[in-house]
């Protein structure tokens, strides 16, 4: 089992910034990609960003590329989202996910419970 725990979500103007992050606990985390995903009231939940095992390697859904960067420490067991340039669209409730999957996962097989992040106009 793999324990995710993110935090560092709030509100926030459009045009700012936040990090998150998503601490695990449990199995070693560097064995697992992280993600990160996003629920929109009322939408479905959408890939975010993705990073590897080692952190070489990471992918972005178009809205968010050039303004969000994702990094991993496994040292200390986290991921980190970094959002700047924040749009009132970027408002959702923000998971953090650990997949067993290689390359872009399809699945994801832990999840954390959550962070909002509201962005106003």
């Amino acid at each position: 089992q793999v324990q995710l725990v993110e935090s560092g979500g709030g509100l926030v103007q459009a045009g700012g910034s936040l990090r998150l992050s998503c601490a695990a606990s449990g199995r070693t985390f560097s064995n697992y990609a992280m993600g990160w995903l996003r629920q929109a009231p009322g939408k479905e939940r959408e890939f975010v960003a993705y990073i590897g095992r080692s952190g070489r390697s990471t992918v972005y859904t178009d809205s968010v590329k050039g303004r969000f960067t994702i990094a991993r420490d496994n040292t200390k067991n986290t991921v980190y989202l970094q959002m700047n340039t924040l749009k009132p669209e970027d408002t959702a409730v923000y998971y953090c996910a650990a997949s067993e999957d290689y390359g872009l996962p399809r699945t994801y097989n832990y999840w954390g419970q959550g962070t909002q992040v509201t962005v106003s106009s």
